[in-house]
């Protein structure tokens, strides 16, 4: 499923639809955002990769926050338009943003890695040394 950048205000019936999806997936969006976008959570053994697509934004511009099991990521689309010009069409987002992501094991918040490449974020975060899988030697006599 491909999940594009959304402004919530003409559309209130996607709107509305577009948040029960995202409950129901552990993504809470924070009130007084406008800009919604879109994110792939990998998951591998001994951690989560979470990419992010945002286009136009400064890494300057981008807050994570790791708590618990949840990761939070903030920021703001910044795009200038001429006040002077007449649009015919304007699509491209602009606005505060916020993503909350619930994982579904402890997380280790003291190694996190995080990278912004050509307007996607890429954060890596280790589980928790307990919530690792561990392989156990079995000894045969």
């Amino acid at each position: 499923m491909s999940l594009y950048y959304y402004s919530p205000y003409p559309h209130r019936m996607r709107h509305h639809m577009m948040e029960r999806m995202m409950n129901g997936m552990g993504m809470d969006r924070q009130p007084g955002c406008d800009v919604v976008f879109p994110v792939d959570v990998e998951a591998k053994d001994e951690a989560y990769v979470i990419s992010a697509l945002l286009p136009g934004v400064k890494a300057d511009d981008l807050n994570i926050q790791i708590a618990n099991d949840t990761v939070s990521i903030q920021g703001e689309m910044k795009l200038e338009r001429d006040e002077k010009t007449s649009y015919l069409l304007t699509e491209r987002p602009s606005g505060r943003f916020s993503r909350s992501l619930t994982l579904p094991t402890a997380l280790d918040a003291e190694h996190v890695e995080a990278r912004f490449e050509n307007g996607v974020l890429t954060v890596s975060i280790p589980k928790a040394l307990e919530a690792r899988p561990k392989t156990i030697k079995i000894n045969v006599k």
